[in-house]
């Protein structure tokens, strides 16, 4: 059963929202990370913080959806970066 977004609290509708922007900053910080190493991981960072803040809500498979990207997109970010340090030297 779906429930209408404007009959919730204002808490759990902000904590709904930080799941799945996470969820976005994690696909994001995947695609991002192979581009430019330091914006996949700004983005990565920031995906596990709104995910941990989204784990608060009823929502919490999009919310560890998100973090595991998140995380997943930062530690791309992390290696390549290294390896375009390494081939630069």
């Amino acid at each position: 059963m779906q429930t209408d977004p404007a009959s919730l609290d204002p808490e759990e509708r902000l904590n709904k929202f930080y799941a799945l922007a996470s969820a976005a900053l994690g696909i994001l910080s995947l695609c991002g990370g192979l581009i430019v190493p330091a914006f996949g991981t700004i983005l990565g960072i920031l995906g596990i913080i709104l995910g941990v803040l989204g784990r608060r809500s009823e929502n919490k498979r999009s919310a560890t959806v998100g973090i595991a990207l998140s995380v997943i997109g930062l530690l791309t970010a992390m290696i390549y970066s290294i390896l375009l340090y390494i081939a630069s030297s």
